[in-house]
């Protein structure tokens, strides 16, 4: 191997890093400290619910910004910021106990984490591509699960030396800001010539965005969306408020992020001999599964896995729908791609923004998580049925 060729190896690391912290830890380490900050702070589910939607309603409007031509600077750039702000966004969260200063940092670090998302894709998978090694391209999606077993064990380790919620999040912003530091190294700026090439692609004719294979895909994503996000925000809850699970409250985070750190590699390994659209609706089953497991049993290994389930499965869903999409569209160009990804991205981010919301709203109603869980579950089964077909 070449050492151009190994250059690529730290990049994609780099971009492991960087989903890591903005992802894996900005964006989902709410789950692991919510039953602290509940316990502490008396939140109910429903206040819950509505700091997770803020968040992820950031997460759409920072995927829909990104994704806009007109955004001003470099890519780099945003990225670099998006990381910052990911960090003192968490530290922040430790500096009040307002409902209304909760939404709106999580909101802004919503934002945050889509730019870090999609800066650091474009910055990272368009150089793995033009240089051919585009299979690399696992390495830095498995940021996301990484970032998330880690911020299990983080939290984990500090709950046992009697950290309270506030130093949980301080915690997590300052392993942002080490990651930070190492993307800065890892992920450069791109040359000139590789700027140029990106940009001077053609534009075709695009295509039917509305076809009825599109529209189904669409929806499917956006239903995905809603499925995954209830238990992804209230797995750790959820074990909290269950006597028999508690031994288990430790770990479960911990099992999502384990399996969701090599899950793309494997999906894809599923999508090339079944299609995308097959894998994509054979995971959403899967993941189903494991979301009605979360809440039908109170065995701690079933419990596990289910969660683990929901972790080896949702990133590659997420993937395979986007690959999917672009397939469908690629023939018109980048302007065709860039359009359809946003429409799809819209859709989950939806998906995502009403999910944690409901399941706040119907366990004020029920006392229970088992009803938002189990639609959660209906959800994803449609979501298959939908997509299982051209």
């Amino acid at each position: 191997m070449s050492t151009t060729e190994r250059s690529f190896v730290p990049l994609a690391f780099g971009g492991l890093l960087s989903l890591a912290a903005a992802m894996g830890i900005g964006r989902f380490v709410y789950t692991p400290i919510l039953p602290f900050m509940s316990d502490a702070l008396h939140l109910p589910p429903d206040e819950a619910g509505m700091i997770a939607s803020a968040n992820f309603l950031g997460y759409l409007a920072g995927a829909l910004a990104g994704a806009a031509k007109s955004l001003p600077g470099s890519p780099r750039r945003w990225f670099l910021a998006g990381l910052l702000v990911s960090a003192l966004t968490s530290g922040a969260m430790a500096m009040t106990t307002a409902l209304p200063a909760f939404l709106a940092i999580r909101f802004i670090s919503g934002i945050a984490s889509a730019f870090v998302l999609v800066f650091s894709t474009t910055l990272v998978l368009e150089r793995l591509n033009a240089a051919g090694r585009g299979g690399l391209s696992a390495l830095h999606f498995a940021g996301v699960g990484c970032g998330i077993a880690f911020s299990a064990v983080l939290i984990a380790a500090l709950v046992q030396f009697s950290a309270d919620w506030r130093a949980l999040w301080l915690a997590s912003g300052a392993a942002t800001l080490v990651f930070l530091a190492a993307a800065i190294f890892l992920v450069p700026a791109p040359d000139h010539k590789s700027q140029a090439a990106a940009g001077g692609a053609p534009s075709r004719k695009q295509p039917n965005v509305l076809s009825g294979s599109l529209i189904r895909l669409v929806a499917a994503y956006g239903l995905f969306g809603f499925g995954y996000v209830i238990t992804a925000t209230f797995v750790s809850a959820i074990a909290r408020s269950e006597q028999a699970l508690q031994s288990s409250e430790q770990f479960v985070w911990l099992a999502v992020g384990l399996c969701a750190a090599p899950s793309i590699y494997l999906w894809n390994k599923v999508a090339a001999r079944t299609g995308a659209r097959r894998a994509f609706a054979l995971a959403c089953v899967l993941e189903a599964g494991g979301v009605a497991l979360t809440v039908l049993s109170t065995a701690p290994l079933l419990f596990l896995l289910g969660a683990g389930l929901l972790g080896g499965t949702f990133m590659g869903i997420t993937a395979l729908g986007l690959m999917e999409g672009r397939r469908q569209v690629d023939a018109g160009g980048p302007d065709a791609v860039r359009q359809m990804l946003a429409i799809l991205t819209a859709s989950f981010g939806l998906g995502q923004v009403v999910g944690p919301w409901f399941a706040g709203e119907l366990h004020a109603i029920t006392g229970s998580f088992a009803a938002p869980s189990l639609s959660a579950a209906a959800a994803l089964l449609v979501a298959a049925a939908l997509v299982i077909r051209e």
